[in-house]
């Protein structure tokens, strides 16, 4: 059984702007069910598909089974099985032997900035980067099944 154990943070974006990334890649994802308690996503990253299944938070962790899949398949899943895609470029940034993922939404999420770290257990120390900001880990407007539903440009 695969556990997901994840904290979302907030970026402080006058810092945020002088970091540079070690890589970025271009991310398409969507969302075949939104359920609270379990979501189902398609996605791109990159020349790589996937799909993802995830249960409901509890804390920081929740289950999740993620897998490959064929890009043409994962394209042809998103554009006739959802109507809910979210696009960004995730920045991967490693800070104190840790890498950050800061995602940076596009389209209707434009000028939203997230950046995530996975740890191995719920509780793992880790150091914060200067440029991040609030901890929004148990705020669900956040996730990114409800930011395809109810887009950051709305709030």
């Amino acid at each position: 059984m695969a556990v997901e154990i994840e904290h979302k943070y907030l970026l402080k974006h006058n810092l945020w702007k002088e970091v540079i990334p070690h890589k970025s890649s271009d991310i398409k994802q969507a969302y075949i069910s939104t359920d609270p308690h379990k979501t189902i996503r398609v996605g791109t990253n990159g020349e790589k598909g996937y799909i993802t299944i995830k249960g409901k938070n509890s804390g920081a962790s929740r289950l999740e089974f993620e897998y490959e899949i064929p890009l043409g398949d994962a394209e042809h899943l998103i554009e006739n099985f959802t109507t809910n895609l979210i696009e960004k470029t995730r920045h991967y940034i490693v800070f104190a032997e840790k890498t950050w993922e800061v995602d940076e939404f596009k389209g209707a999420n434009k000028g939203l900035f997230v950046a995530e770290i996975e740890l191995l257990t719920e509780d793992e120390r880790y150091e914060l980067p200067p440029w991040i900001g609030d901890n929004i880990t148990a705020d669900q407007k956040y996730a990114n099944s409800n930011l395809s539903l109810k887009p950051f440009s709305t709030w």
